[in-house]
């Protein structure tokens, strides 16, 4: 149990310094030793828990993900009959408790392997949820919808890595994610004030 404990809080020290590292230095310029100084771990301490500053980098993006599906599970429920905003507010509320993490993600640090990890994930969760509401309510999409899976969490993605970057951030989670919702639900010729009947 001790161990647990301790191997919890060696895994957090290095996450906070790499993430700590990041926002000050960026990732090319970035060490393992710099990040086990700044720890306050020794190396071999480092090795025992990853290969590399990349191996730190991707478990950290797979923890933060992980999490955030758990928060999701249940806000998805498998007979929603339309969007309900409640996932993505779910995300911007992650975004907010975690947001230097958020932000070197979403600014494609690392090479970009952590966003194109977070995209693909993201994308296959709603994916899945489109189809499962598409059967469930006898409905044919009338696009492809992996490309619509796609370029709902392109938007999300885009909208969020704007917000994380602002201290303050421009706008509450709940009327950004009410925003996403409307737009969702009635597109971009309604949100950009023309009637649709018209």
């Amino acid at each position: 149990m001790a161990e647990d404990r301790r191997t919890r809080r060696t895994r957090r020290s290095l996450s906070d310094a790499l993430v700590e590292l990041v926002l000050e230095r960026g990732y090319a310029a970035i060490t393992v030793e710099d990040i086990t100084e700044r720890a306050d771990v020794a190396r071999a301490t480092f090795y025992s828990h990853c290969r590399d500053k990349d191996d730190l980098f991707t478990r950290v993006t797979g923890e933060l993900l992980a999490e955030l599906a758990e928060r999701l599970r249940p806000l998805v429920p498998e007979t929603s009959a339309g969007f309900t905003g409640k996932p993505v507010l779910e995300m911007f509320r992650h975004a907010r408790e975690q947001r230097d993490l958020y932000r070197i993600i979403l600014r494609g640090e690392g090479d970009g392997k952590p966003l194109r990890m977070f995209t693909q994930e993201w994308a296959r969760t709603a994916l899945e949820v489109f189809r499962t509401r598409a059967e469930r309510n006898g409905v044919e999409p009338r696009m492809n919808p992996e490309l619509l899976a796609r370029a709902w969490v392109g938007e999300q993605i885009s909208v969020l890595q704007w917000w994380v970057e602002h201290e303050t951030p421009p706008l509450p989670a709940e009327e950004v994610a009410r925003m996403l919702l409307d737009l969702a639900i009635h597109g971009r010729y309604w949100a950009s004030g023309f009637d649709p009947s018209a």
